[in-house]
């Protein structure tokens, strides 16, 4: 016998728990229609501003998923996001925003957000989406995920972290230090070799990445995310 989504739900023995994060109240009305057509027994809180929703976070013993819009009073981009990625790092977050740049797109996948949906997304649709997400999914709609690729910026960093994952073990461990504001001398003291073979290893660096100075090194590795090194 098929188990639908909802008798998952009911036979883990526990109710879902969502945050509604949006200062409008219609479309949180909206929000929590197509939360209910995905889990009909949810347990649903809302908030009108990133304050609250920090406090309301901060009371709950549990929230298996917040929906959040991106423009929020006091805030502008992805800040609102940002505040509860750094109170909350594990918490699942699910955008829902009608700023569909590419760039605030990218820069809010680049908090590990569960996905992005458009405030135009129907109800069915976002219901859909919810339970992808409970599943492990990630959601971004074709139409942004090729915005995202097709803008420049993009695949300018795209084209660079490449061109980082070809250095060596050794030169990526100088181009973290470098990162990290270390001269040669105290590069060549942490890693135990001669200074000579940090200069080395900085030439080849700047050949490799095709920038001309090693501020200019640093300048686009800020951009990406290095962690993986």
């Amino acid at each position: 016998m098929n188990v639908t989504f909802q008798q998952k739900i009911a036979l883990a023995g526990s109710v879902a728990s969502f945050l509604i994060v949006d200062d409008h109240p219609l479309f949180r009305e909206a929000l929590q229609a197509a939360v209910r057509l995905a889990v009909p027994l949810a347990d649903i809180s809302e908030a009108a501003s990133i304050d609250n929703a920090l406090q309301l976070l901060a009371t709950k013993t549990r929230v298996d998923l917040v929906l959040l819009d991106l423009s929020m009073p006091g805030t502008v981009g992805i800040e609102g996001l940002m505040q509860v990625r750094a109170a909350f790092p594990r918490l699942p977050v699910l955008v829902v925003s009608g700023n569909e740049e590419p760039k605030i797109v990218r820069a809010a996948l680049s908090h590990g957000i569960a996905g992005f949906v458009p405030k135009s997304t129907s109800k069915e649709e976002l219901a859909i989406v919810i339970e992808g997400v409970f599943k492990g999914g990630i959601y971004v709609p074709p139409h942004l995920l090729a915005a995202i690729e097709a803008d420049d910026g993009y695949l300018v960093e795209r084209a660079l972290l490449e061109r980082v994952r070809n250095l060596t073990p050794q030169q990526k461990r100088v181009l973290l230090m470098l990162r990290e504001g270390l001269q040669n001398k105290q590069i060549a003291y942490e890693l135990n070799v001669a200074e000579t073979t940090v200069k080395a290893h900085v030439s080849e660096i700047l050949r490799k990445l095709k920038v001309y100075s090693r501020t200019k090194a640093v300048v686009e590795i800020a951009k990406l995310d290095l962690s993986g090194l």
